[in-house]
């Protein structure tokens, strides 16, 4: 359901973490290790290495009065970016803290590997430690790794690193002088500062004793001057630090260490990766075999078309087809038969493998048409919206079932192609329309990076709704009462000059008695081919009402596709009842979607926000064929970094984990989480549902081509 699937975010991630630290396998010993920063490294410096390719860390760690929660991917094989939020008790930044205040800070890494390790030459890495921040903790560096002994068990990492990384024990500024931080609210890129100031060597020493105890040694460059010489909140004495991690799991790996002469540090790390589901498969029933049909040369009357005559065919063989299918969780829209060729329209709600849907309704279909039918034109609907074709020969599926790298062989002789206007002659399912689908459960709705503390959540109940009326008609609405929580904690003064389209999220947040988060007409079409429409007018989200109009171009075999949208939309009341403020505003973008291969995806947006500021958002994305995504998006707008405020530009990361990524059940949920170190007015957009091109490129190449290989499970 809209209110609740789309807010469960922070416990399912932890929930989905646990399961991938189930199980324990060899390959956890081979992986390189993480430090307290949760950036591939020592103990608290980084080393040369590079995590394995799709990686996912999520780290937590903490010495003296330090706390950090980082999240890790390796984007590439050689380019591995993170996401940190530190936390600094009595760290006097600003001047206005107090010693019992805690400072947070949030920071974003990139790392890129140079060099492989090869028999004769370590692995190279060059680092950017918060080169997206407020740049107290920034750092760059260049560090190298060589394994030595029986298996690499030994690992020794030398490096030279500046900023931070260089403020103990320096060589001199070979590059210049480093600039000071002028603006701890900053959030641009200080490229200024880079490779400049004092540089000063790190390095350092790992044993893997055995496949799960490993113990570290190293020799920092960080003097942790702002804590040591300015706050006094840390003794730093010496520069050695020495530590102990264990493998607890493939996916669970915890770390002990006596840092700087003085402190005593723990962290724990939670390891996954979209390539190793921890189920190992996809659990469920599994497909009847292919019915083939009777011979033609014995048996010619089996091949009759005299059936196309009866009145009522049409209407059986679709009742035969939907009563196959309901066993797979497959629901029949319409069925168009004529004597070789039948068109099937459905719905998928559980299968996130296209090539899974398309094999269990192409042996339904081979169970339940006539000999002389040989093509089957396959065309799944997303909320009323035909995405797209695939039309298979009946003499493939039969012959293909047994033979030998089937699955390539069907895709290659699949052919995906424009959906069309359904035929005249198509018999509709009695149930398609109108129906109701509803649902009922728990939610959690959480913000991040407060003001006072780092994490507020409520819990609560929602219902959603949403009533068919005919395909791609439809009326849908949530509501959603709260139960505990403290999302309602005030927070400082909103001093944004800008339209407070967003920073006065948490007024929304205080109405405790049941509010309606969504009520909606929309309506979904096709306009023409390689077209697609949406118009959606209601009660679009929690802050915002009004009218959303969609158009996308995206032909069924491109990778490039462009998509308008234009939105006009008032400001709801805070109790998010019906009422509505004196705000309003038209809104819309312009933008372009590509798929470059391998998983990776960008979008361009560019237009006019829900302030009235005018500007671009750039999105990356890698995506796994198993429904994995991680990505980052920035936008930048004319809204200047001062009246934007903290943070400067709107920016974040965006993870999606697929639900059977974890459970090894069928189904299309997943677990999703934005992380924005900050939320401001400038650079927002309308939250409305249903945007066209996540709804329909699922069944578009190339993302049908990398599904073909589960066709015959």
């Amino acid at each position: 359901m809209r209110a609740g699937s789309r807010l469960l975010q922070g416990a399912a991630v932890v929930s989905a973490l646990a399961v991938a630290s189930a199980t324990t396998s060899a390959y956890a010993e081979r992986r390189p290790t993480l430090n307290l920063q949760g950036v591939t490294g020592l103990i608290d410096m980084p080393s040369g290495e590079a995590q394995p390719d799709g990686e996912f860390n999520v780290t937590f760690s903490g010495f003296g009065p330090v706390m950090r929660s980082t999240l890790t991917f390796q984007i590439t094989p050689r380019i591995q970016g993170s996401f940190r939020y530190a936390g600094t008790k009595g760290l006097l930044m600003p001047p206005s803290f107090g010693p019992d205040d805690t400072y947070w800070d949030r920071a974003f890494d990139l790392r890129f590997l140079l060099l492989r390790e090869s028999r004769y030459l370590p692995a190279v890495t060059l680092g950017f430690q918060d080169f997206v921040g407020t740049g107290i903790n920034s750092a760059e560096f260049v560090a190298a790794t060589k394994s030595f002994g029986p298996e690499g068990r030994v690992k020794v990492t030398g490096g030279i690193g500046w900023g931070r990384m260089g403020s103990y024990n320096d060589l001199g500024s070979p590059f210049g002088d480093r600039p000071g931080v002028d603006d701890p609210n900053a959030g641009t890129i200080n490229s200024s500062a880079w490779f400049r100031g004092p540089a000063a060597p790190f390095g350092g020493i790992e044993w893997h004793v055995n496949d799960r105890l490993g113990l570290k040694a190293e020799y920092s460059s960080d003097a942790y001057a702002l804590e040591d010489e300015r706050s006094g909140i840390l003794n730093r004495r010496s520069p050695i630090n020495f530590g102990a991690e264990y493998q607890v799991t493939d996916g669970f790996r915890l770390g002990a260490y006596y840092l700087y002469g003085s402190e005593v540090g723990l962290m724990a790390q939670f390891t996954m990766n979209p390539k190793r589901r921890p189920t190992g498969g996809i659990a469920g029933p599994g497909p009847r075999p292919v019915e083939p049909r009777p011979d033609r040369r014995t048996n010619p009357d089996a091949w009759s078309t005299a059936w196309t005559a009866q009145a009522d065919g049409p209407q059986l063989l679709r009742r035969n087809i939907a009563r196959r299918l309901r066993d797979d969780g497959l629901n029949v829209e319409s069925l168009a038969v004529t004597a070789d060729r039948a068109e099937l329209r459905l719905r998928n709600p559980d299968y996130d493998s296209t090539g899974q849907m398309y094999g269990r309704v192409a042996r339904a279909m081979a169970a339940s048409l006539p000999a002389s039918v040989e093509y089957f034109d396959i065309v799944p609907e997303e909320n009323g919206l035909p995405a797209s074709r695939v039309t298979l020969r009946r003499s493939d599926i039969e012959a293909l079932e047994f033979a030998p790298d089937n699955a390539s062989r069907i895709g290659e002789r699949a052919v995906i192609s424009d959906a069309g206007p359904r035929p005249v002659d198509a018999v509709m399912a009695g149930d398609a329309y109108p129906r109701l689908d509803w649902s009922i459960g728990p939610y959690a709705r959480h913000r991040m990076f407060g003001v006072k503390d780092p994490f507020y959540v409520d819990v609560g109940v929602g219902f959603s709704a949403r009533y068919h009326i005919a395909p791609g008609l439809f009326l849908s609405g949530s509501v959603t009462q709260k139960i505990v929580g403290n999302l309602d904690t005030p927070g400082l003064p909103n001093t944004s000059p800008l339209p407070h389209v967003r920073t006065d999220l948490a007024r929304y947040d205080r109405v405790g008695k049941p509010v309606l988060g969504t009520l909606t007409a929309t309506w979904n079409a096709r306009p023409g081919a390689n077209l697609y429409s949406r118009v959606t007018a209601g009660y679009l989200e929690r802050m915002f009402g009004g009218v959303s109009a969609e158009l996308l171009w995206k032909p069924v075999d491109s990778r490039f596709a462009l998509g308008a949208e234009i939105n006009y939309v008032k400001q709801r009341d805070f109790r998010q009842g019906f009422g509505f403020q004196d705000y309003d505003v038209v809104t819309g973008h312009v933008s372009a979607y590509y798929e470059w291969g391998n998983g990776y995806h960008t979008q361009l947006d560019v237009g006019r926000y829900l302030a009235g500021d005018v500007g671009a958002t750039l999105s990356i994305d890698r995506e796994f064929a198993n429904g994995w995504r991680v990505g980052a998006f920035a936008t930048k707008t004319d809204v200047s970094s001062a009246d934007f405020g903290p943070g400067s530009f709107d920016k974040g990361i965006r993870v999606t984990i697929p639900v059977n990524w974890s459970t090894g059940r069928t189904t299309r949920s997943a677990y999703g989480l934005t992380i924005r170190p900050f939320t401001r007015d400038g650079g927002a957009r309308l939250d409305v549902d249903g945007r066209l091109y996540e709804m329909v490129r699922g069944y578009h190449e190339p993302q049908v081509d990398n599904h073909w290989g589960r066709f015959w499970r």
